[in-house]
């Protein structure tokens, strides 16, 4: 790859998704994306942020910027944009960061999207990148989020307690990580669902 690619955001490809780089005019897909049904809040994200777009794309590209960051948009293989998810909380030197910020929009939901794209984003982050670790974070109520993330390989860290205010409530987080000694065996596991799942659940 060329330059530092803990700067330079890949575009990776699979079977159901592609993940490539957000650009301001994936803006209206993404926004169609998230109002396509309830949306699968898998990985955390504060989609009722969406209420405005525009504040919303300036804040994912501000903590890009900043180095702190990197939005993808997500597609099927014919192109269509139907959600989005980042790397986030990027650290270079200790090389760590979390999986977040993520929706799908309802209509892939068990279509082998969302274990496929962390199937590649893991990928990058422990072959590329070389992290020690990879977070990912959900709140404490939401109980499906917590076995979807239990059920890609992650362990289950600790609680954040009152670590966030948000729509109206101090909400605590669940902490999950996956470090890089056990990244083959995370690997196999990924690819074992979605055989199974093969045009089925993921």
């Amino acid at each position: 790859m060329i330059g530092d690619p803990w700067k330079t955001a890949p575009t990776m490809v699979g079977r159901h998704v592609t993940l490539r780089p957000t650009v301001p005019e994936d803006r209206d897909a993404i926004v169609a994306a998230a109002a396509d049904g309830n949306i699968s809040e898998l990985f955390f994200t504060n989609v009722s942020t969406l209420i405005d777009p525009d504040a919303f794309m300036a804040a994912v590209f501000k903590e890009r910027d900043f180095g702190r960051a990197m939005p993808f948009t997500v597609c099927t293989p014919d192109g269509h944009v139907v959600g989005l998810t980042r790397y986030m909380r990027m650290s270079a030197g200790h090389k760590r960061l979390e999986i977040g910020g993520t929706f799908y929009a309802k209509s892939v939901q068990r279509s082998g999207v969302n274990t496929e794209a962390k199937l590649l984003l893991l990928r990058h982050a422990f072959e590329v990148l070389g992290c020690n670790a990879v977070q990912i974070r959900t709140d404490w109520f939401n109980t499906r989020s917590q076995a979807a993330i239990e059920r890609l390989g992650a362990k289950r860290d600790g609680i954040l307690r009152n670590h966030q205010v948000m729509d109206g409530r101090v909400r605590d987080l669940v902490v999950y990580s996956i470090i890089a000694s056990e990244w083959a065996g995370v690997e196999r596991n990924l690819r074992f669902l979605l055989a199974r799942n093969e045009g089925n659940s993921a």
